[in-house]
Order: C-alpha cells, then structure tokens, then sequence
C-alpha cells in the first residue's frame, strides 16, 4: 500500500496514470477515487488537471462499458475529499455523503437510466430463481407488484452501494495520506469520530419517518444509516485501542461483517446512536483529534 502510494505521488504523470487507467478498468475503479482522492487532499487545487483526465476516463468507460459506476464513485468520493480539506471533520464528510447518495439516486433514475433499466431486468430475472416455489404461488397481481419495484429497488441498493463506496474510498485516500506523511495521523482521527446527539437523532428520525412518505423517500432510510454505520466502526476502533485489546477483535469484526452485514450492520447504527447519547470513550479526546493531513 505504501509503495503504491509513494507511486501515485512521485509526480503528476504517475498520479494521472492510476488515476485515469484504474478508472477505465472495471474492477479497479476503486482504486481510481482513492488515488483521486489521495491527490486531491494533498495537492488541493493542483490535482484538478490529474482529476481531469481520470474523469474523462470515466466517461470513456462509461461510454462503452455502460456502467457509470467508476464516474459516479470518483465524483462522489472526490466531492467528499473537498470537504474533508476544507473543514477537517468527519462528521460533516459522512452527512455529506448523504447527500452525495442522495444525488446518485436522482443520477440513477434520471441521466443512468439505461444502467439502472438494466440492472432491474436482471433483478426481474434472478427474483423467480431466488424465490423458487414461493414465487410460482404468488398470483399476476403480486408478480406484477415486484416487478414494478425492481427500477425503485435497484435504484435504492445501487445508490447506498455507491454512497458506502465514496466513503470508503476517501477513507483509503486519507490513510494513504497519513501514511505517507503523518504517520498513524488517520487512526488517531477516525477513532475520533462521534457523531453529535443531535445530528444522530435527526438521522434516527429521518430513517423512521422515511417510509411513510412513499416509495422514492425510502431511500433516504439506508443513505441516512450510513454516516452512523461508520461512526459504529469508529465506535468500535476507539474502544479497542482504549482498552488496548488484540488486533484480532478488529479482525473478527471484518469478517463477520460481510456475511452477517444484515445483523451487524444495524447492530452498529444503534451503538452509534447510543454512543451520541453516552459517550463511551469518554470526552477527553484532545490529543485524538489531530488531523491526517501531514501539513498541521
């Protein structure tokens, strides 16, 4: 990861390469916002040029691939990398990062409609498979029903997906940056994440007043879980460096988290609530605080 890292910032033409080459390789759009993001959060304004070309890149592979997915992901983690260098504070990048889901679902339903038409026949098309017996018993009626929701469906799933994905990709980003310059900068930053009482129940009170709005504000449930899913991970971390506990218990977390997401997923919204209200790490976090930029 740290050669990877030094490679992207030995110079504008390395930066560019990853930048714009990962973006046009389906499986490696990932690596182009981090390294976006990695770029953009040190050099500010320099990096445009670098972001530039990965952008087009992106369009490119949209182009001809039809899967915006690397476009969408580096703009979005990329939005979120500015905000983060102007204000120096996770809480505001993760609320940020709901509205950035937000604007990927509006996205989806409007100039990615082809992608998201395809991916709901797909849906359509997995659904009588996964269903099995219990599909055949459902009358027209109701198989008319699911197939009416698979655009809205696909739309909600593959906007939180691209959401957690521009955080994600910040959050490597930022750990490249700190490694690089400000030597364990990052954990001591993300540790401190803790989302204040208000903001975490005005989430809470979006996410349970969503549904009642109709199908298209569900949306707003998952997008809004999000900030307090990272905020339980943060959560998390800070009470195991606290304690001073084994690295497996953070091993453990990650590899139960994929296959069980459904349990733990909402299990760390609720301690990230919970935590707003009770502060389990205490409120003395004076020296966990400093930013992962290498510049402060």
């Amino acid at each position: 990861m740290r050669a990877l890292a030094e490679f992207i910032m030995r110079g504008r033409m390395q930066a560019t390469l990853v930048v714009a080459g990962s973006a046009a390789l389906p499986l490696l759009f990932w690596l182009s916002a981090a390294a976006g993001c990695l770029v953009l959060l040190r050099r500010g304004s320099d990096a445009l040029s670098v972001l530039g070309v990965g952008v087009l890149s992106a369009l490119v592979s949209w182009h001809y691939l039809k899967d915006p997915t690397a476009l969408i992901v580096l703009l979005g983690a990329c939005g979120l990398a500015l905000v983060l260098r102007a204000e120096h504070t996770w809480n505001r990048v993760l609320l940020v990062s709901v509205a950035v889901g937000l604007l990927i679902a509006v996205s989806l339903g409007s100039v990615f409609g082809s992608f998201t038409e395809a991916l709901a026949q797909t849906f359509e098309q997995v659904l009588p498979l996964a269903m099995g017996e219990v599909y055949e018993k459902f009358s027209a009626d109701q198989k008319a029903i699911l197939t009416g929701l698979a655009v809205p469906l696909s739309i909600i799933s593959t906007a939180v997906s691209l959401q957690v994905f521009s955080v994600l990709c910040l959050i490597l980003g930022r750990y490249w940056q700190a490694l690089l310059y400000n030597p364990g900068g990052f954990g001591r930053e993300f540790r401190a994440i803790r989302l204040p009482k208000g903001v975490a129940l005005s989430l809470l009170a979006v996410m349970c007043v969503a549904p009642f709005f109709g199908l298209h504000a569900l949306v707003l449930l998952p997008l809004c879980s999000v900030p307090l899913f990272f905020a339980g991970l943060a959560l998390v971390h800070g009470l195991v460096a606290q304690k001073r506990l084994a690295g497996f218990w953070l091993v453990g977390i990650y590899v139960t988290l994929v296959p069980f997401m459904h349990l733990l997923g909402p299990l760390l919204v609720v301690l990230a609530i919970v935590d707003s209200l009770i502060d389990f790490r205490g409120r003395h976090v004076s020296k966990d605080t400093d930013n992962a930029n290498g510049e402060g």
